[in-house]
């Protein structure tokens, strides 16, 4: 089902922090592209103002606020632009291309690296608060959520300029043909939940709390 509208007051404010979480977590998936491609010598973002942490700034009222309170399991912003023809000498356009798409999905990565360390201190009782335990869970399942989704190699995600560096030449015409029909697969994937997904969001997850364990104790 596409939308799971919240029917309690209760429901309804947990939706609301997801959504709160959502937006930071895009805020700073965007910024990081923009940083990424600023670090390899194109200003595009920048001069359109995308090189902030700024949450309107990146806020796409439908992908951003509309279709996750209503339920949808994933959520957009605004793409930030960047153009690989700007990038500094030594820097193949394919490859910076590929550093640009994938700052956003390791961004995430790092957020929830960090909202681990948090669950953990939570869990062992070194921070009390039920209400920030449930936040840092929230924010570690958003973000890594947020990571393995991007990187699925269908056009328009990141994943799908992180692999275009790799697709050998013979097969260009047949990497073409998937791009042209990514939209569709993607609208496929958002209308039947993507639960797929799950089990990999799930591990990685478990991974990084087992790591923050590891470093904490």
């Amino acid at each position: 089902m596409l939308f799971n509208i919240p029917q309690t007051p209760e429901e309804w404010a947990y939706r609301v922090m997801g959504v709160i979480v959502l937006l930071l977590s895009l805020t700073v998936h965007e910024w990081a592209h923009a940083f990424s491609a600023k670090r390899l010598g194109d200003d595009t973002a920048e001069r359109e103002g995308r090189l902030t942490l700024d949450p309107l700034v990146h806020l796409d009222p439908v992908g951003t606020l509309l279709f996750p309170l209503l339920g949808m399991p994933v959520g957009w912003a605004k793409p930030v632009p960047f153009n690989p023809a700007r990038f500094r000498r030594g820097i193949s356009m394919a490859w910076g291309t590929v550093i640009t798409k994938a700052a956003g999905p390791v961004s995430n990565l790092v957020l929830g690296a960090l909202a681990a360390v948090g669950v953990v201190l939570l869990y062992q009782g070194k921070l009390q608060h039920a209400a920030a335990f449930e936040l840092a869970r929230q924010v570690l399942l958003m973000n890594v959520g947020l990571a393995v989704f991007n990187l699925l190699p269908i056009h328009p995600l990141d994943g799908a300029g992180v692999v275009e560096a790799f697709v050998p030449t013979r097969l260009t015409d047949a990497w073409n043909g998937w791009l042209r029909i990514g939209p569709f697969v993607l609208m496929l994937l958002l209308l039947t939940g993507a639960s797929f997904l799950q089990g990999p969001i799930r591990a990685l997850s478990d991974a990084l709390v087992n790591l923050a364990v590891r470093l904490l104790t």
